[in-house]
C-alpha cells in the first residue's frame, strides 16, 4: 500500500530550472520513480546536458527556454502539447537572486527577480492549465508544486530583498490559486527550502562556511538531495491527493526556531 501511496510511474512532469540546485534534485527524483520528466532552463546546453544524465536513469527530454519572457512560455507550452496530451505535474522551481545592500539594490535586481520568480509561476500555471486539468479527477488531481523559500516566511539573513519579496509572493500566490484550480481538479501547494548544498547557496557557502550557515538550522547541517526529493514524489502522488494550498517548508527546523 506504502508503494501505490505515493507512486508516480508514467506521470508526465515539467520541472522549470531542471537543469541544477533544487529543479535537478526534484527531476531525478521523479526520473527515478519512473515518470516521464522534462525539464527547462534558459542554458539550451546545459538544459541538454543535464537531460542527457538524467536519461541514464528513466526517461527526460530537454526543453530549454527563457521564462522570464511570455513568449518561451507560450511557445514551450505549445511544444509540450505537440508531445504529451495532458500534465500531471508541474514544478515552478526556476529562479534567480540578488544581493545588494538597501542603498544600492539597483531596479534590475528588484525587476528581474520579480519577473523570474513571481510573474513566470503564474504566466506558466494560467498557460499550462489545459494540459493541467486534461486527464485531472476529483481522486487523481494534477499538481502545482512552487517552488518557494524560507526567506520568504521569515526574515532573510542576507540582503536579498527582491528574492524574499519575490518567495513570500509566491507563497500567497499558492494559496490564492488554490480555490480556482480545485475547481479544475488542479492540487496546487508550495515547498519552501531552507539551505541546500546548490549553486545558488556556493557564494554564500564560500563567503560565511558551511559549518556557519548550519549553526542556523535546528538540524545543524544543509539540506541534500533526498531531503528535497521525498517531499517533491509526496506532492506529485496520491499520499497528498487531499493537500491544496499549502507551504512546507523544508528547512530542518530553521523557521521554527525563528
Amino acid at each position: 500500500m506504502s508503494e501505490s501511496l505515493f507512486d508516480v510511474k508514467d506521470k508526465v512532469v515539467f520541472v522549470t530550472g531542471g537543469s541544477r540546485g533544487i529543479g535537478f534534485m526534484i527531476a531525478k527524483a521523479y526520473v527515478k520513480a519512473g515518470a516521464h520528466v522534462y525539464i527547462c532552463s534558459r542554458n539550451s546546453e546545459v538544459c541538454d546536458e543535464a537531460a542527457a544524465g538524467l536519461r541514464k536513469l528513466g526517461e527526460c527530454a530537454s526543453l530549454p527556454a527563457d521564462l522570464s519572457q511570455m513568449s518561451e512560455i507560450e511557445r514551450v507550452c505549445l511544444e509540450l502539447q505537440t508531445r504529451e496530451s495532458g500534465l500531471d505535474v508541474l514544478v515552478n522551481n526556476a529562479g534567480t537572486t540578488w544581493g545588494s545592500s538597501l542603498p544600492s539594490f539597483p531596479e534590475k535586481g528588484w525587476d528581474k527577480v520579480i519577473s523570474l520568480n513571481l510573474k513566470s509561476p503564474f504566466f506558466l500555471i494560467q498557460s499550462f492549465l489545459e494540459m493541467l486539468a486534461a486527464k485531472a479527477t476529483k481522486g487523481d488531481p494534477a499538481r502545482v508544486i512552487n517552488i518557494g523559500s524560507v526567506d520568504g516566511l521569515r526574515t532573510p539573513l542576507w540582503d536579498n530583498y527582491s528574492y524574499s519579496v519575490s518567495k513570500a509572493g509566491l507563497h500567497h500566490l499558492t494559496k490564492t490559486l488554490a480555490t480556482p484550480l480545485a475547481k479544475r481538479h488542479v492540487n496546487i501547494n508550495s515547498i519552501a527550502p531552507g539551505p541546500f548544498v546548490t549553486d545558488m547557496m556556493a557564494p554564500m557557502i564560500e563567503s560565511m562556511g558551511e559549518e556557519r550557515i548550519s549553526e542556523k538550522v535546528l538540524l545543524n547541517r544543509l539540506g541534500v538531495y533526498e531531503d528535497m526529493a521525498g517531499v517533491a514524489l509526496f506532492f506529485g502522488s496520491r499520499a497528498s491527493a487531499y493537500i491544496t494550498g499549502t507551504i512546507l517548508p523544508v528547512d530542518g527546523g530553521m523557521t521554527a526556531a525563528v
